[in-house]
């Protein structure tokens, strides 16, 4: 079992010492920094942040409610691992509701998706520069696909995509760690994302879309069966 270990953080954050504990240490699983398995303790994230460990038992009882944390009493905190069948179900209902905002967007006239094109491409250059700066590079990831599903125009699978948030940042993060050159290929397939979108090619978007999404999932060191079988249909 690793032990992760707690940078000093950079600059004070605005806010209260708990929601400073609990942006830092959440920050960090979602990111990689803290990785599923590794344990970390209350003294160590005090002592980053520059804090009394209250506030930092308080924010790990946050994250233990969230799922992320796993308390051990005189022990520290277990950052919970992602499951595979977690990335499943995640890259199952994403799948589901990009498959559907593909085929929309693709009836949209050419004018509609020249804009949409336009806001992906906005992304695409956000996170092409953000280089080795993974948080700017997961921002903007997040980004680009919330232009795809918000131009669907159905805000019930919006707000369901939304809700989908920060187990996207986790595994899109930790298939980054795993892999360095995750967030080039990315970088690609969304620049195939953004290109069939201009030219409304429904088949084009259609297999860009599920390449990117079982792509995340190999990344992740697991088969796609049945993520494919899914994208087949």
């Amino acid at each position: 079992m690793a032990v992760g270990a707690a940078a000093k953080d950079p600059a004070p954050r605005r806010g209260g010492a708990k929601a400073r504990a609990l942006e830092h240490v959440k920050e960090r699983i979602l990111t990689g920094g803290f990785r599923g398995g590794d344990l970390i303790s209350e003294g160590e994230v005090a002592a980053a942040l520059g804090m009394s460990r209250t506030p930092v038992r308080e924010a790990f009882l946050r994250l233990e409610a969230e799922g992320l944390l796993r308390l051990y009493p005189q022990r520290g905190a277990l950052v919970v691992p992602v499951s595979p069948e977690e990335v499943r179900a995640v890259m199952e209902a994403r799948l589901v509701i990009e498959q559907f905002a593909a085929r929309s967007v693709c009836r949209a006239p050419a004018p509609a998706r020249a804009v949409i094109a336009d806001a992906l491409d906005v992304q695409w250059d956000r996170q092409r520069a953000a280089g080795g700066d993974l948080r700017g590079v997961l921002d903007a990831d997040r980004a680009f696909h919330t232009v795809l599903v918000e131009a669907a125009g159905n805000p019930i699978l919006a707000d369901v995509y939304s809700s989908l948030r920060d187990r996207q940042l986790r595994m899109i993060g930790e298939s980054a760690v795993r892999d360095p050159r995750r967030t080039a290929t990315i970088v690609d397939e969304h620049s195939r994302i953004a290109v069939a979108v201009r030219e409304g090619d429904t088949d084009a978007l259609l297999d860009a879309v599920r390449a990117h999404l079982t792509g995340t999932v190999r990344a992740l060191g697991l088969a796609v069966d049945a993520l494919g079988s899914l994208a087949a249909d």
